[in-house]
């Protein structure tokens, strides 16, 4: 699990967060022995070696730190019932991260009106969640998707949300000024927020969210409160992952040119000035009270890995 989570055979940052919690079920199933201390230092292990899997997404050690909660402040008195703790946690948070989605798309499509044009950029599930149900509302029918480069994942955007009914232009990434003119809001996903209301998302998305503000269109992210930072609370960044250049321009490419050096950023962050409203499933909030989810929801000490 945690080479297709590198890989990007599971990607979008929920999807990372419940693949995580069903590999530390799996994992504690496959551990013999009869000593619990001896289980909850594999676990542990396990944990950390799932955490580095992507650095940026914060959804994964968010996850991972849900189920490895059971263990670490009820440590168990058997293996059997570590493991049973193991696997109902992370079956609860497997649960909660689908029901956030859906919760998300209703509170979210209630932020559009009827007509409106939208574009989004890379693949969110909790953004084609809002979509799908402005959607179903009548509100939306007419999206602008970015490709997404390198990896292409605005193409998966572009498939689901036409496959939900709705009128799916896609547009190359240097095209989002050109195309902002037509577009009455703005939706994207995130896989970090900060504690102050920053958006760690695909990059590209700072790009849309300044194209945005010029032309005075509404900007909304769409997250999971597990998506939300706990160590930025105490000043920590969220770290940006630089992916294989390959996927930029090919092995082949690069060979070729040996002293040519190509950057491959995969995400960039969005100020929280350039934000309309995050939406969560615990309300639509303005991006500085991002605290209080950090604080009041779930409480800093709980999250921390």
């Amino acid at each position: 699990m945690r080479e297709a989570i590198r890989d990007m055979r599971v990607r979008g940052a929920g999807r990372i967060a419940r693949a995580a919690a069903e590999a530390l079920a799996r994992a504690a199933e496959a551990f013999r022995g009869e000593d619990p201390g001896a289980f909850i230092k594999y676990m542990e292990g396990v944990a950390e070696f799932l955490r580095s899997s992507r650095p940026t997404a914060v959804s994964l050690p968010n996850a991972i730190s849900f189920v490895m909660r059971s263990l670490r402040e009820s440590p168990p008195a058997s293996v059997e019932e570590g493991k049973r703790a193991v696997r109902e946690a992370a079956s609860e948070f497997v649960v909660y991260s689908k029901n956030a989605v859906r919760v998300i798309g209703e509170l979210g499509a209630r932020r559009f009106r009827n007509g409106d044009v939208v574009m989004t950029h890379c693949h969110s599930s909790a953004a084609a969640a809002v979509l799908s149900a402005a959607h179903r509302m009548g509100k939306v029918d007419r999206v602008y998707v970015k490709e997404t480069r390198p990896r292409l994942q605005g193409l998966i955007a572009a498939r689901v949300l036409s496959d939900a009914g709705l009128d799916v232009t896609l547009i190359p990434d240097s095209a989002v000024r050109y195309f902002m003119k037509d577009v009455d809001r703005v939706i994207v996903g995130a896989d970090a927020v900060a504690a102050n209301g920053a958006v760690v998302n695909k990059v590209g998305t700072s790009v849309v969210a300044l194209a945005a503000k010029e032309a005075r269109v509404n900007f909304y992210v769409a997250a999971e409160t597990y998506k939300f930072s706990p160590r930025t609370i105490v000043g920590e960044l969220v770290p940006i992952e630089f992916r294989d250049p390959a996927e930029v321009v090919g092995s082949d490419w690069i060979a070729a040119h040996p002293k040519v050096e190509v950057l491959n950023p995969a995400f960039d962050v969005t100020p929280a000035e350039y934000i309309d409203a995050i939406i969560t499933e615990k309300g639509v909030i303005s991006p500085y009270a991002a605290p209080l989810i950090l604080m009041e929801e779930y409480g800093v000490r709980t999250w921390l890995p």
